[in-house]
């Protein structure tokens, strides 16, 4: 999706003097906008177009693997502030903790000013054919993140007027319920379902097919069975999604955004100053052996020893997902200067390979392997895409078209200990075939929760399936799970608290009562 022209004087974020919770955080709207802006679709749909990139990279960036991946037992990391997520030693003064919180609760205050004016922008006569659908994303969006509040922190707050709650000074805001704060999420992305169009001709852009999806996703998370197949059957006979072929280039090539197999997307670009708008997940993951004079790469994620015994014999998508000894890319040719015995061996192509002397070319690092997701290569000058630095302009993909029929399939399963329903099985074994294996005849839910774990690696979303199973089987999954490095296995204990993260340190210094868990009360 092409970012269109941000106005200034309808979009300048500021932090109100008053207001010191990080999730009282809204753009400056006032009378004068109303009166010149949004009068157009081209106006209305650039105020909607800010919410698909930049608000969303400290989660994107960072917090989404330690969080989704790390803390689930499919990454390992270095570094200060990551490795309590491999060992449960978090705690509420965590950099990712505090940097997901003002990302979620940024977006919330972000989209319930926009639903606000352009509410009132219709109500002086503005056209409700293009205002209701910015509505009805700005609804999706609002929708998505309280989804992910509530299965990150359960018991939150709920804001919906950020700006009246700044004004009035009143910052003691409750913590709801996680099941209200569930079912607001629910009840956004319905309304988002309701307005979105049936499809839109800008590449990117949300359509109803986008909130089915998301739904879907809430009510398998809800153990809501019949609406999360209700939901992905109606994306399913669409017909306007599919799987994209391409597995490994989904993930590494931005040639491939907004793919068929994309309903959700968090969109990047590389124009200007890209800080901020591109995609930061390149050095995060790539390979030091890979790093240039373009492209810097510092491996701060990479693949954890469950995560590599976890696939199956002749499963493509751990080439596809990982790189190993021997994983190669002839059309990369990384060089460096003053380096010829590197610049020899990285010549036909780049290789990782682990037993290569490192300052001549070698990957040795403690699970020896990385993450393909995300990382686009070298840079341009090398053979790859562009890449500026820490930034290339690949999307993140947020939910995809394999999520809605692994849902579908597990809906369909529902409390039963297996099934044989053919339109399941169709669903399961439609993932299964991209990935060159053998149909399955039967599955239970420890396939489904497989097949989700290989497909979604890397993605930020394996926590979340652990947590929805409950305590019991969650503490059996993560306890099972090598936690170490090659040649160090480690095993942790897994208990209850950490079944959702704590509010962070500085939003409990300015409520105390948010720290306590008896604290939360009805929303409705």
């Amino acid at each position: 999706m092409t970012h269109k022209k941000i106005f200034t004087v309808v979009v300048l974020l500021v932090s109100l003097a008053s207001c010191k919770k990080t999730f009282i955080d809204r753009p400056s709207l006032d009378g004068a906008t109303l009166d010149n802006y949004y009068n157009t679709a081209e106006e209305v749909r650039g105020l909607t177009s800010t919410l698909y990139g930049l608000p969303w990279t400290g989660y994107e960036n960072r917090a989404m693997d330690a969080i989704g991946d790390v803390m689930a037992g499919n990454e390992y990391t270095g570094g200060g502030d990551d490795p309590p997520f491999i060992n449960f030693s978090f705690s509420a003064t965590s950099v990712r903790i505090a940097d997901a919180w003002k990302v979620f609760y940024k977006i919330g205050g972000w989209t319930s000013e926009y639903i606000f004016a352009l509410e009132q922008k219709k109500s002086m006569g503005g056209d409700a054919s293009f205002i209701d659908p910015a509505i009805a994303e700005c609804r999706f969006f609002r929708g998505t993140i309280y989804f992910f509040i509530a299965r990150i922190w359960g018991d939150a707050p709920i804001i919906t007027q950020p700006g009246k709650t700044a004004l009035e000074g009143n910052f003691n805001i409750p913590k709801y319920l996680k099941a209200d704060v569930l079912r607001f999420a629910k009840e956004e992305l319905e309304l988002a379902e309701a307005g979105l169009p049936e499809s839109d001709p800008e590449a990117g852009r949300l359509t109803k097919y986008s909130a089915k999806g998301m739904l879907a996703k809430l009510y398998l998370y809800n153990k809501d069975y019949d609406n999360a197949k209700a939901k992905a059957w109606e994306v399913m006979q669409s017909g306007n999604y599919d799987l994209f072929q391409d597995y490994a280039g989904m993930f590494m090539s931005s040639a491939n955004n907004n793919n068929i197999e994309s309903l959700f997307s968090i969109q990047h670009q590389l124009t200007g100053n890209p800080w901020g708008s591109g995609n930061q997940k390149n050095p995060d993951r790539g390979p030091a052996n890979m790093q240039t004079a373009e492209a810097s790469m510092w491996e701060l994620y990479i693949p954890s020893m469950d995560i590599l015994e976890a696939y199956e014999p002749g499963d493509l998508r751990r080439k596809w997902s990982v790189m190993e000894h021997g994983w190669s890319r002839p059309d990369w040719k990384p060089q460096r200067d003053n380096s010829p015995a590197y610049n020899a061996f990285m010549a036909n192509g780049y290789v990782y390979d682990t037993i290569q002397v490192d300052t001549e070319g070698g990957q040795k690092n403690s699970t020896r392997s990385n993450i393909a997701k995300y990382v686009v290569g070298p840079g341009k000058a090398y053979g790859g895409e562009s890449v500026i630095g820490m930034n290339t302009g690949i999307n993140t993909m947020m939910l995809r078209y394999a999520d809605v029929l692994l849902i579908y399939a597990e809906a369909v399963l529902g409390t039963n200990t297996s099934t044989t329903d053919a339109e399941a099985l169709k669903a399961f074994n439609k993932v299964r075939t991209r990935a060159q294996l053998p149909s399955k005849n039967s599955i239970t839910l420890d396939d489904i929760l497989h097949e989700r774990r290989v497909e979604f690696a890397f993605e930020g979303d394996y926590w979340f399936d652990i947590q929805r199973q409950g305590f019991d089987k969650a503490k059996q999954i993560i306890e099972a799970q090598n936690r170490g490095t090659f040649g160090d296995p480690q095993y942790v204990t897994f208990t209850e608290k950490y079944m959702h993260l704590p509010i962070p340190a500085g939003e409990i210094l300015q409520d105390p009562e948010l720290a306590d868990d008896k604290s939360a009360v009805p929303y409705y």
